[in-house]
């Protein structure tokens, strides 16, 4: 069947890829290592190692979670660690020895860690030393036997790594804590010069448990396999073939490996071209990005709009724009175009909007690079994947309809781990029904609308916060801005605006003023609040749940 969205591909992309039966993310992985092996791997905090380097660590640390915590195929292995050298290791050696690995947001509470944890079975943890405190909560609850510490400066030049948590632990960032663990750098000393057995892995094994967001109720498993992440890396790594090079590109990871996105484009998909990932444990403030942009030749990058829009309003950022992207890419929420524009005119590089979700490993469409992109699209069909726009019924609606965004596609998740009945919600005869509102236009072009759960019902009439909030955005007066669904006795729900000035002098009038010129009546915010910063999750994401909450 031919769809029409296979005309907007570059000549060089075909419309499906292979997946090789043989391949494991662990066996991508040594590839890598082996094409690259002198070439600078991981790059965190000034620090650089190699891909062999990289791979010798990665066989000690996997020695040592097989014969010293006794961890074997099937196992999970929770990492909850931010952007350092130690996370892609423990990643690799996770996957040498059949485990599965658990995903975990280092910035969690206590009881978020304790659901994680139970729900995955996780038998063993590697966990920064500044949120041990917190694991000492719960432990006792969970199922962990083993639990590995790490430090910010233990994969730093000893003399370095000292400072660095000499200074952490002066500042009180350091808790203390009396259970009993095994450092990450004896674990690597025990691990050394020792075998381990590599398992017999197939496409169909789980790989990871990348939890959601729990924005609906606690968050669920998702269990993606090596067929899922593979299969998405060699989308990822076919569209962006113009345009990259093996073994020349340096990629800034600024947003966090534990979230699919960065752990599947970043590290999964351009790193194993060979390319160098700069780290960064700390983004924000923004000139900690802005000066990895000055020391390194990034040519590849992935981010969210927050990121977008905090480096276009980064004094310094713009003084030093960066010169060498090759590709941008946005995902993770919509892009604004206002956004979009200005970094493109900094930079003279677009920023590409792709679209994805933790289901589905996460990559489903992405704009093309070669031709004009159309306001607001978020792409088409990455290869080897379909999609729909479907009615409530489930029924396909014509072009132009306004429907649920349904995906078929290697990348697509096995189901939630131990939850059948939620995933027979969201998948049915091998579709995922993602939960947004989407439509399609007669090129083949996807624009989101806005997610089913985040539309405000105004007197009948559906309005999608992302719409209103572009608009607003484009205003030179705001900084940043969110819009929520409130009660209302009139119309059942009325539009509010949460808006960061980035000019002082920016006043509620001026606002309506230009919403009138844009926005049909029914759309146009009925109530503004100006507020200091926005609810932001780890990874950068608006939180428009907890606008709701506030009374102001």
């Amino acid at each position: 069947m031919s769809h029409a969205w296979l005309k907007q591909y570059p000549d060089v992309v075909g419309p499906t890829i292979d997946i090789p039966e043989n391949m494991c993310i662990a066996s991508l992985l040594e590839t890598t290592c082996k094409t690259f092996a002198s070439r600078n791997a991981l790059t965190c905090m000034g620090t650089s190692i190699t891909f062999r380097q990289y791979e010798r660590l990665s066989n000690d640390f996997a020695a040592y979670l097989q014969n010293e915590a006794q961890l074997g195929k099937g196992d999970r292995i929770a990492i909850m660690l931010p952007n350092i050298i130690q996370f892609p290791i423990a990643l690799f050696a996770t996957n040498k020895i059949g485990a599965i690995c658990v995903n975990t947001n280092p910035l969690y509470t206590p009881r978020e860690m304790k659901h994680q944890f139970v729900d995955s079975g996780a038998k063993v943890i590697i966990i920064l030393d500044m949120f041990v405190d917190k694991l000492q909560e719960i432990l006792k609850d969970t199922a962990i036997e083993t639990v590995i510490v790490t430090s910010i400066g233990d994969q730093m030049p000893s003399w370095k790594g000292l400072i660095i948590d000499t200074v952490l632990k002066l500042k009180g960032q350091v808790p203390k804590h009396t259970l009993n663990v095994t450092s990450f750098k004896s674990a690597l000393k025990s691990g050394h010069g020792k075998s381990f057995t590599k398992p017999r892995m197939t496409l169909d094994d789980v790989a990871v448990l990348q939890y959601t967001g729990g924005t609906t109720g606690p968050s669920k498993g998702a269990m993606l396999t090596h067929r899922n992440v593979i299969a998405n890396v060699k989308q990822i790594q076919a569209w962006a073939s113009p345009y990259v090079k093996a073994g020349e590109e340096v990629i800034l990871t600024a947003l966090p490996l534990y979230h699919i996105f960065a752990l599947t484009v970043n590290f999964l998909s351009f790193f194993t071209l060979g390319g160098e990932m700069i780290l960064v444990p700390k983004p924000v403030p923004i000139i900690n990005t802005v000066k990895i942009f000055r020391k390194y030749r990034i040519t590849v990058m992935t981010g969210i709009n927050t990121l977008y829009n905090a480096l276009n309003n980064s004094e310094e950022f713009k003084a030093t724009p960066a010169r060498h992207l090759k590709f941008a890419l946005a995902g993770g929420m919509a892009l604004q175009s206002s956004v979009a524009e200005a970094f493109a005119k900094l930079t003279g590089t677009q920023v590409i909007e792709g679209y994805g979700l933790t289901e589905s490993s996460p990559v489903t469409h992405c704009n093309p690079l070669h031709i004009p992109i159309p306001h607001g699209s978020i792409g088409v069909p990455v290869p080897s994947t379909v999609a729909e726009i479907r009615d409530e019924q489930g029924k396909v609606l014509p072009v132009g309809e306004v429907g649920e965004l349904a995906i078929k596609g290697p990348q697509v998740m096995a189901g939630y781990w131990k939850k059948d009945d939620e995933t027979k919600n969201v998948i049915r005869d091998d579709w995922l029904f993602t939960g947004d509102m989407a439509r399609m236009d007669e090129k083949g072009f996807f624009y989101i609308v806005d997610r089913k759960k985040d539309m405000v019902l105004v007197s009948g009439f559906n309005v999608y916060p992302n719409e209103v909030e572009d608009v607003i955005q484009s205003h030179p007066k705001v900084l940043e801005v969110a819009v929520v669904g409130i009660p209302d006795e009139h119309s059942g729900e009325a539009v509010k605006a949460f808006v960061v000035k980035k000019d002082p002098s920016l006043t509620e009038e001026e606002l309506k003023a230009y919403c009138s010129k844009q926005l049909t009546g029914y759309k146009r915010p009925k109530h503004y609040a100006f507020i200091k910063d926005l609810p932001k999750s780890n990874v950068g994401k608006i939180l428009r749940r907890e606008l709701r909450d506030l009374k102001s």
